[in-house]
């Protein structure tokens, strides 16, 4: 037996659902606009360092979506990467950065502020995959190096799956990207930097795996690392053509 009044009740919850717009994809989720202190450290530290002291130069900018979520797939030869690679790309790239970095004083605040997030000494695979998936829901470029660590040649030698898996779980493209030089500029071992120049190609965007099995995620990390390194191949831009890879262990000084 219905209860008095239930009817109307019910009626008004079904309008409700009809009109309820659909979640939309990460994908297509608005990126959130740069912070003011994003901007300042961009342009006023960022941009005089790869501009005029390494003398950086980008191209494929136009391969770069402006809106919406994006894995960022990069080589990784130096500690410069992270920040270069945000200025390059013309929008903030996200980025995970150990938990005490950011306790420290004004260090912290600015790089919470450039979309830096924490990770916490320790935390498991797991953990980082899902912090990073949150930034792509809330429509962030997230920066992946998929080697993990620095490459002291600066190639791709050892990817790993988890831009593939980030990407298969929010459903967003990758977009891979070749910083060249930086591992002869400030690279593994390097406590005084080399004012070589540090250019970066950014490649062509690729599609999300199909699904989260292994097949899957190994196909599109095989794509990225391929595109990466074909990339570095090209060497700096306007620059000498590189050697074939069989012939050569790192990129060779610029002209």
């Amino acid at each position: 037996m219905q209860r008095p009044g239930s009817r109307p009740v019910n009626a008004v919850k079904r309008v409700l659902r009809r009109r309820r717009k659909p979640a939309e994809p990460p994908a297509l989720l608005r990126t959130p606009k740069p912070s003011l202190t994003y901007r300042l450290v961009s342009y006023l530290l960022v941009f005089p360092i790869y501009r005029l002291l390494f003398r950086g130069r980008t191209a494929g900018n136009t391969n770069v979506p402006h809106e919406g979520a994006l894995v960022v797939v990069a080589n990784h030869g130096s500690h410069l990467d992270p920040p270069l690679l945000g200025h390059a790309l013309g929008r903030p790239v996200a980025f995970m950065a150990k938990a005490e970095l950011f306790r420290i004083p004004i260090l912290g605040p600015i790089i919470r502020a450039c979309g830096a997030y924490p990770v916490a000494r320790g935390a498991s695979d797991r953990e980082a995959i899902r912090t990073a998936t949150d930034r792509l829901e809330q429509g962030w470029a997230t920066g992946v190096f998929i080697d993990g660590t620095r490459q002291a040649d600066g190639r791709v030698n050892n990817p790993q799956p988890g831009a593939a898996l980030l990407a298969a779980r929010a459903g967003v493209p990758l977009l891979p990207v070749a910083i060249i030089n930086s591992h002869r500029a400030l690279g593994t071992g390097s406590k005084q930097p080399r004012l070589l120049p540090v250019h970066i190609r950014i490649g062509t965007p690729i599609p999300p795996p199909a699904s989260r099995k292994r097949a899957d995620l190994d196909a599109a990390t095989a794509a990225c690392q391929a595109q990466i390194n074909a990339l570095l191949d090209q060497g700096l831009i306007n620059g000498p053509a590189l050697p074939p890879a069989s012939e050569r262990t790192a990129l060779p000084p610029s002209a």
